[in-house]
């Protein structure tokens, strides 16, 4: 053993608690965190960014499909509720086909599109806005307490922050469960989890509907 091999991994969400070893499935051992209950996919388990990207493109998400957008509105309708006329967003990891940011356009409110891998527009991080929209992003991340930090810098005081990701309920069906068999997801939040991201950047918390958070950054 070489000095170091005795570390136990941090939590890449709150990046404090430590990871354990929570479950091997087909393969792929994944960890869970003791302070916010995260769990996570161990790191050499991931795709690489070729193989990652490649599974992006066979989603059919596209923005004129009505399943589509009605699942959508499970963030849109009560974010809506929220905004006031004149509001600005962004729609952080858009992907391909950014419908959630057309439907807010349809609403009247203006958007601005950021991802990675499709729109990868980095002035669009260079300002900050009164709502984030961030849906099916948060379990694909890597460094996800980077990313939260980030979306806290890019909101206005007051502002919103809308997330969609199917929360983790029930380790009996984990092995099963369709969200894990996604090999792009590498992180799952609890409702706990989501609680505890608010306690940690003082935003406030509410869950409208399954899978879905309103944060708001007090100001």
């Amino acid at each position: 053993m070489v000095a170091g091999d005795h570390e136990q991994p941090r939590c890449p969400v709150c990046e404090t608690g430590i990871l354990q070893p929570f479950r091997t499935v087909a393969g792929i051992r994944y960890l869970r965190c003791g302070q916010c209950q995260a769990t996570v996919m161990a790191p050499e388990c991931r795709l690489t960014p070729d193989e990652e990207r490649a599974v992006y493109a066979l989603h059919n998400n596209e923005p004129e499909d009505g399943g589509y957008r009605r699942f959508l509105s499970k963030l849109s309708e009560p974010l809506l509720t929220k905004l006031t006329s004149g509001a600005q967003g962004l729609d952080f990891g858009c992907g391909p086909g950014p419908a959630l940011a057309g439907m807010m356009q349809e609403a009247g409110y203006e958007m601005a599109l950021y991802d990675p891998f499709f729109h990868p527009t980095m002035s669009a991080l260079e300002r900050q806005y009164d709502f984030i929209t961030c849906t099916e992003v948060v379990e694909h991340l890597y460094r996800p307490a980077e990313v939260f930090r980030q979306l806290d810098s890019l909101l206005k005081p007051g502002g919103w922050l809308g997330i969609m990701t199917c929360f983790q309920t029930d380790d009996d069906r984990f092995d099963h469960w369709h969200y894990r068999r996604d090999p792009t997801h590498v992180v799952f939040y609890r409702e706990l989890t989501l609680a505890w991201l608010a306690d940690h950047y003082g935003w406030q918390f509410e869950v409208p509907c399954k899978d879905v958070v309103l944060f708001r950054k007090e100001g």
